[in-house]
């Protein structure tokens, strides 16, 4: 079962397609547009974080990925030294970045 949050609460899920397994020790950077840094996360065994302020501002935030330390660290090249995901935070729901990812692509979506 889900967990549920009475404010915004962050939560990414990232996989490794390559290998068909999780992402684990993935470094997280949440912030906003303007560059301000409002929680780091490192994902765990099952490729998953959770991060944040118990209550995200409002507007425009950030996600990066530091997909390229993760590749580099297995000793994969990469094309994409990090990953950037950007979304709107409008309410008070939880919100789940899932990232599917691999040395030359990667993709993602809103998760619940």
């Amino acid at each position: 079962m889900r967990a549920t949050f009475g404010v915004p609460h962050l939560t990414t899920h990232v996989l490794d397609a390559t290998v068909g397994a999780p992402a684990a020790g993935v470094d997280l950077v949440l912030g906003t547009v303007d560059g301000e840094v409002l929680a780091t996360a490192t994902t765990d065994a099952d490729g998953r974080a959770a991060l944040g302020p118990d209550v995200l501002p409002r507007g425009d935030l950030v996600l990066r990925f530091e997909t390229g330390a993760y590749h580099r660290s297995r000793g994969v090249p990469t094309f994409h030294p990090f990953v950037v995901v950007a979304f709107t935070v409008s309410g008070t729901e939880h919100l789940h970045v899932p990232l599917l990812l691999s040395p030359f692509a990667h993709s993602t979506y809103r998760g619940s």
